[in-house]
C-alpha cells in the first residue's frame, strides 16, 4: 500500500523527514480492525513528529497521521478517533489516561491507504459529511468541540476570543462557536486572514494580534502559548476562562498571578476529546450543516506539498490528503 512514512526526523526541515512509497498492508491484532481510508488530514502534531519532538527512535519507521475517515472491514463508513487509551484509566475519560498516545506515535498512522485501529476508536460517519470533512474532525475539530462544550462552560451569548484566524482549531472554533450561539472574535497578524475569518467563516469581528479589544471577553481560546498567552489573560473579564490547548510558539509564559487571582480567572487545559465527544461532534456537524474549512487537498503521492503549507504557516483551514491517490 502507499503510505507517508516518518524515517528520519529533522528539526530544521520536517518536510524532508518523510518518505512516500509502498509498505506492507497492516494486519490488525485482536480487538482491532482495518480501515480503508478515503481521506486523512494534517495536524501540528504530525509536523512536531517530523521535527522529532517526543519521538522515540524505536518507533521508526512509522506511518504518520492521526486523523482519517474511511470504510472498516465490515463495510461501515467510519471516522477514526486518534487517541489510543484506556477509558477506565481516566475514570471514563480516555484523555486522562496517563499512558495515552496518538495514532502515529509508534503506531502506523492514517497517511496511508489502510490503517489498523481499535474497534472502539471508530464512530459512524454521517452521510451528510463528505470524506474530506469527516477526516478533519478527529483532532483539531474535536479539540475545539471540547474547548467550547466540554470545558469552556459557555452559554449562548457569551463572547470568545480565538487567538489566530486561519489554523484548523481556530477555524473550527469559529464555526462551532457560531453554531452554538456565541459571539466570536478572532485575532491574526495577517489582514487577509482577518478578512476571511469575518467574511467567509462568520466571525463577528477580527483584530490585529495583541490589539486592545473593545471590551473584555468571557473566554479566550489559546493555541499558541508564549506569543499570545499574556494577551489572552488580559482580554478576559473578571471570572473569565482561558482555555489552553497548545504552545506552538513556546511554553515560557507569564501567568501574571495577581491578575489571575484578583480577577478570579480560570485556566483550563484541553487535550483532545473522547470517542463519545467525537460521535456527538460528527452528529452536530451533520445536523447543523457545519463543515470544516478545507485549505487544500493533496494526493498522498504529493503529501509534501501539504506538509510544506503547514510548516510555512500559509494555512487557512485544514490540509487534507486523498488516500486513494
Amino acid at each position: 500500500m502507499r503510505a507517508v512514512t516518518l524515517t528520519s526526523p529533522s528539526a530544521d526541515d520536517p518536510v524532508s523527514a518523510v518518505t512516500i512509497g509502498e509498505r506492507d498492508a497492516p494486519t490488525p491484532p485482536e480487538g482491532w480492525t482495518t480501515v480503508t481510508l478515503k481521506a486523512a488530514s494534517l495536524n501540528h502534531h504530525d509536523v512536531w513528529n517530523m521535527r522529532g519532538v517526543g519521538v522515540d527512535p524505536s518507533w521508526l519507521p512509522v506511518v504518520v497521521g492521526s486523523d482519517g475517515a474511511g470504510v472498516d472491514a465490515d463495510g461501515n463508513e467510519v471516522i477514526v478517533h486518534p487517541l489510543i487509551a484506556d477509558p477506565d484509566a481516566g475514570g471514563g475519560d480516555e484523555t486522562l489516561d496517563p499512558k495515552r498516545r496518538m495514532i502515529s506515535d509508534g503506531i502506523d498512522g492514517t497517511f496511508a491507504e489502510v490503517v489498523t485501529v481499535p474497534r472502539r476508536n471508530l464512530v459512524p460517519k454521517p452521510a451528510e459529511l463528505s470524506w474530506e470533512a469527516a477526516a478533519c474532525l478527529g483532532t483539531a475539530w474535536l479539540t475545539a468541540y471540547r474547548m467550547i462544550f466540554g470545558r469552556g462552560d459557555l452559554p449562548p451569548g457569551s463572547t470568545i476570543l480565538v487567538q489566530g484566524a486561519g489554523g484548523g482549531v481556530a477555524t473550527a472554533l469559529i464555526a462551532l462557536g457560531r453554531a452554538a450561539g456565541l459571539r466570536v472574535w478572532v485575532t491574526s497578524r495577517d489582514a487577509e486572514k482577518r478578512r476571511r475569518a469575518v467574511e467567509e467563516l462568520g466571525a463577528h469581528a477580527a483584530f490585529e494580534s495583541g490589539a486592545r479589544l473593545p471590551e473584555r471577553v468571557d473566554a479566550a481560546m489559546d493555541t499558541a502559548g508564549q506569543a499570545t498567552f499574556k494577551h489572552s489573560l488580559r482580554s478576559l473579564r473578571p471570572g473569565g476562562t482561558l482555555v489552553s490547548i497548545g504552545a506552538t510558539t513556546g511554553v515560557a509564559v507569564d501567568p501574571e498571578l495577581t491578575r489571575l487571582f484578583l480577577n478570579q480567572i480560570r485556566i483550563q487545559g484541553v487535550a483532545m476529546g473522547t470517542v463519545d465527544e467525537l460521535r456527538r461532534l460528527a452528529q452536530m456537524c451533520a445536523s447543523a450543516g457545519v463543515a470544516p474549512t478545507i485549505d487544500s487537498t493533496h494526493a498522498l503521492s504529493a503529501a509534501r506539498d501539504g506538509i510544506r503549507r503547514m510548516v510555512d504557516g500559509d494555512l487557512f483551514g485544514k490540509v487534507v490528503f486523498d488516500c486513494a491517490s
